[in-house]
């Protein structure tokens, strides 16, 4: 499935294109990594999508990616449990993994069923680190 691009507005600026293609080329490496990924959809804390594999709804998976980063980053801190690093949901039809990528970008990755969890962990955080670095060359780069 093609991976869709969107023009990312951080402060004022777009998102050079050799940066989105990066993000682009991450999605599809977190693809191969983890064969039973359904798809990913990468946005900003506002709810923005950035890219996406998804078949429908990544709008509204966005929005709630946004969402649910906000609800996890108080809880973890109100808890007094340190800095967030991700949610897992798990449901009937498989999982819906969020992970901060740096203080502006949300990754979502959907999984399936049956989906080794400790590599979804394991390249979820990797992806969403070199997610996190890729966007931190934004303000560089304007």
């Amino acid at each position: 499935m093609p991976i869709r691009l969107r023009t990312l507005k951080l402060i004022g600026r777009r998102m050079p294109v050799e940066l989105r293609e990066e993000v682009r080329r991450e999605l599809a490496l977190l693809r191969e990594r983890i064969p039973d990924v359904d798809g990913s959809v990468v946005c900003s804390v506002d709810g923005l999508t950035i890219a996406d594999d998804l078949k429908d709804d990544s709008e509204q998976i966005g929005a709630l990616s946004s969402a649910l980063l906000a609800l996890s980053r108080r809880m973890t801190g109100m808890a007094g449990k340190g800095a967030f690093e991700e949610t897992l949901i798990s449901g009937t039809n498989g999982y819906a993994a969020c992970y901060a990528a740096g203080p502006k970008i949300v990754l979502t990755v959907l999984a399936r069923p049956g989906t080794n969890l400790g590599l979804l962990r394991l390249e979820g955080r990797k992806t969403a680190a070199r997610l996190a670095a890729i966007t931190s060359r934004i303000s560089m780069t304007q």
